[in-house]
């Protein structure tokens, strides 16, 4: 028989042919929240992965709501770059009340833009990654909701191609905050000076990108979109006298500059 749960952290499991067995459970010391990379939520995991019981489409959808609260704009419609911020997009209209319209289809048939060797190849990638929708957004003001702005470099030939075509308002909402300090714990972030929200350029980033405007989702948005539902389960838990996984935590440290752990050097 299939067989799946989540693997606790510090637990030690034992897979035969027959079964699977917890061998250990390494505690954390006492009191040390857990610190579950958050950017996993945001980016990096499949929308269909299930984190701490709950699942990363409906996280991104929680944030793109939160964002709707915190970061609201007169506009026509809703949409997104095809396609991993798809959910928050739908979560930001929903709770805007405005239409989620596609913008923009993806050309099956090129490679990965971050991959290409130089800025002009990223750029020139854009445009032959996306083919423009432009009947559904002539002479309209749209929101774009992507679901993080690293270098800043992605985002502004998509702008120039929809205002090309005929948007009349280009507002970028971004459904995480921004990134500005280097991951330690494995995951290859671009150098700080690379990231945009360590450079002069993001004082205005609006006119940098050529967006009308650009906000980002605040660190405490992103956080309570994540730990809601962990919150109500673990509460749940609580009064049925079930196991408490214990304190929750996760880890901001890309985002914030802090660290679950001490750096030793």
């Amino acid at each position: 028989s299939r067989y799946y749960r989540e693997v606790l952290p510090g637990e030690i499991v034992k897979i035969s042919r027959h079964d699977v067995q917890t061998l250990d459970v390494v505690r954390r010391p006492e009191g040390d929240p857990s610190a579950f990379c958050i950017f996993e939520y945001v980016y990096f995991a499949r929308p269909d992965s299930i984190f701490e019981g709950q699942m990363v489409y409906s996280v991104r959808r929680r944030c793109g709501q939160q964002l709707a609260i915190e970061a609201p704009v007169e506009a026509d419609l809703v949409s997104t770059v095809p396609e991993s911020a798809t959910p928050a997009a739908l979560g930001y209209a929903q709770k805007c009340g405005l239409p989620y319209v596609e913008v923009l289809c993806k050309n099956r048939y090129v490679g990965r833009t971050f991959i290409q060797p130089n800025m002009r190849l990223r750029q020139l990638g854009v445009a032959k990654k996306f083919g423009v929708l432009s009947d559904n957004f002539k002479g309209k003001r749209v929101v774009i909701i992507d679901d993080s702005i690293v270098r800043g470099n992605t985002i502004s030939p998509i702008i120039k191609l929809l205002r090309e075509s005929g948007a009349k308002e280009v507002h970028i909402r971004v459904a995480s905050p921004p990134i500005r300090f280097p991951c330690y714990m494995g995951i290859n972030i671009p150098t700080k000076e690379e990231l945009i929200a360590n450079r002069p350029e993001f004082h205005d980033l609006a006119n940098y990108i050529g967006a009308d405007s650009v906000v980002y989702l605040s660190v405490e948005g992103l956080v309570s979109s994540v730990q809601e539902s962990i919150k109500a389960r673990q509460d749940n838990n609580a009064k049925t006298h079930k196991s408490f996984i214990g304190k929750l935590g996760h880890c901001t440290a890309c985002l914030t500059g802090d660290y679950p752990v001490e750096l030793e050097w």
